[in-house]
């Protein structure tokens, strides 16, 4: 009740409320917006012939299923940040423009953006012949292949500044509420598949075991999200001129899982593009590298646990620079209990994450993999969409925005207070 009565009552997060749910709106208006010249009816016997295609139709929210100009949704965005920050690491022009400070951040933007874009136009060419079996007899190929390039391409680009205006103007981060919003589109078509699978004499046991192991999954993600470990930092009373400054107890918050959900995003927006590409591609030994990275296959299995423990530590890499921190709390006269200030603070700091990360990754990696055995289990495959990737995405993007929204209502108690 404080938080919508705080909603009401401060006119800034009320804005910033209204305006995301605006964006939102119009993107899920966008999705159902068909691009022309493919019959419908045998897109989606296309669909029905594995789960990959499905599988890469939650991140759009159905957008791919109805062929809308959304239909590549925030994935090539996805695709060109995680691109770019690999190359800020190897390349060295890149991360100097990186540690430059807003107007840099501003640049790397840029080129995030046109990279997107080039994404965005080569996976629509890849989508414009893979669906060249189910375009309409009365169109020919080549405007077909035209229309399709313009439309997803401006589709794609669309959804990315429709992300960024939520992030800059809204609250939350713009490219994972898309996604947030797509997952949860789809939630009643699952349910209504479930109960359509129960009537035809699917075990009910099966079903509330299979909604047991979410609901249990979603209380372990939460408190590993939350879990975080305090480290004790004193600062030393200073005296300048007649005056005493500093002093006083404070902790630095090392979470298990820093990166967030931003380590899932990237996994799957990793696999997903070559098994895409794969898709598209009419080749047996591509149809059969598609197959092999179905997300119920061993190998996707196996690679998503991979790239999920390389991401949360490569996340964290660029995130948290404990030689940086250990420089500014010795500049301020600060020092870690028991811990010399300088490099061994440093020191200490990279230990701690690193076996805090190696937990969260751990449990990243094993969490992602839980639905699908599950599902093999109870022979319940109407929510196979929703999976591991769908719930961490879930619960964290709501973590992290009742976080910004707790941070909202904080600034403006400390302001009420000083004003």
């Amino acid at each position: 009740m404080n938080i919508l009565k705080a909603f009401f009552n401060i006119p800034d997060l009320r804005r910033k409320i209204l305006y995301t749910i605006a964006v939102l709106v119009i993107f899920r208006l966008g999705a159902h917006i068909p691009v022309a010249g493919v019959d419908t009816t045998k897109l989606e016997a296309l669909f029905g012939r594995g789960n990959l295609m499905g599988f890469l139709d939650l991140f759009t929210g159905g957008a791919l299923l109805r062929f809308s100009i959304f239909a590549m949704g925030i994935v090539p965005y996805i695709n060109a940040s995680i691109i770019m920050q690999l190359m800020q690491v190897v390349v060295p022009q890149l991360e100097a423009l990186a540690k430059e400070g807003e107007a840099g951040r501003k640049q790397i933007a840029q080129y995030t953006r046109y990279l997107t874009v080039a994404l965005a136009l080569v996976q629509s060419v890849g989508i414009s012949f893979w669906l060249r079996g189910v375009m309409l007899p009365t169109m020919s190929f080549p405007l077909f292949l035209f229309g399709t390039v313009v439309a997803l391409t401006a589709g794609s680009t669309l959804v990315m500044w429709l992300g960024e205006l939520i992030t800059e103007r809204g609250i939350g981060n713009g490219a994972s509420l898309i996604i947030f919003i797509g997952i949860v589109a789809r939630i009643p078509a699952y349910a209504a598949q479930t109960v359509t699978l129960v009537r035809g004499g699917a075990s009910l046991f099966g079903v509330l075991l299979l909604l047991f192991s979410f609901l249990a999954m979603i209380v372990a993600i939460v408190i590993i999200q939350e879990g975080q470990r305090k480290i004790p930092v004193q600062y030393a009373k200073r005296v300048v001129g007649r005056k005493m400054y500093g002093g006083g107890t404070t902790y630095i918050p090392l979470r298990i899982n820093q990166g967030g959900v931003i380590p899932i995003i990237f996994a799957s927006s990793v696999l997903l593009f070559p098994a895409t590409m794969a898709q598209y591609i009419p080749l047996p030994f591509m149809q059969n590298v598609a197959g092999w990275l179905s997300p119920s296959g061993g190998l996707y299995m196996f690679l998503y646990f991979a790239l999920i423990f390389f991401f949360t530590y490569f996340y964290t890499a660029i995130t948290f620079n404990p030689k940086e921190l250990a420089e500014n709390i010795k500049k301020y006269g600060g020092f870690v209990t028991g811990i010399r200030p300088g490099k061994p603070t440093a020191d200490f700091l990279e230990y701690s994450i690193s076996r805090l990360t190696l937990v969260g990754a751990l449990f990243l990696g094993i969490i992602a993999v839980v639905p699908t055995i599950v599902e093999g289990l109870t022979k319940i495959t109407s929510f196979q969409g929703l999976g591991s990737t769908a719930l961490l995405i879930m619960v964290g993007v709501a973590l992290d925005l009742v976080r910004q929204i707790e941070t909202h209502l904080i600034t403006r108690q400390y302001e009420g207070l000083l004003a």
